[in-house]
């Protein structure tokens, strides 16, 4: 009963101190999670592979959107980088679902990684 209460209260203080880096980070290793395990068990798999297109993609909306606010402050320069790779992200996401395979998987989860590890340096 004691470690059910610690367990708890461990998830709050840490959901309190999540910063939005870090909750962006650990959204985008998320989408990558999902989308490599479609790529890896593709032959038992593949029917979930528009499921995680959708949060992908989802995901990249709200991280532009925020990316994009006059309130944000990153360069611009940056802010010019990040929108590009969200067009590359949203077109190939088409180009994988007009043309399903495992390697179209790729640089989706790739991309993601390197921002989340960007992210958390």
């Amino acid at each position: 009963m004691y470690n059910n209460h610690a367990a708890r209260a461990y998830q709050q203080t840490r959901r309190a101190v999540v910063t939005g880096r870090d909750l962006e980070s650990m959204l985008l290793l998320k989408a990558a999670a999902q989308l490599q395990a479609v790529r890896d068990h593709w032959d038992t798999r593949r029917d979930e592979l528009l499921n995680a297109l959708t949060y992908n993609r989802k995901l990249w909306t709200v991280l532009i959107d925020l990316i994009l606010r006059p309130s944000n402050p990153l360069p611009q320069e940056d802010k010019n980088n990040l929108f590009n790779i969200s067009i590359f992200i949203f077109k190939h996401t088409i180009e994988v679902q007009a043309d399903p395979s495992p390697e179209g998987i790729a640089p989706l989860v790739d991309i993601n990684r390197a921002i989340a590890e960007g992210l958390r340096s």
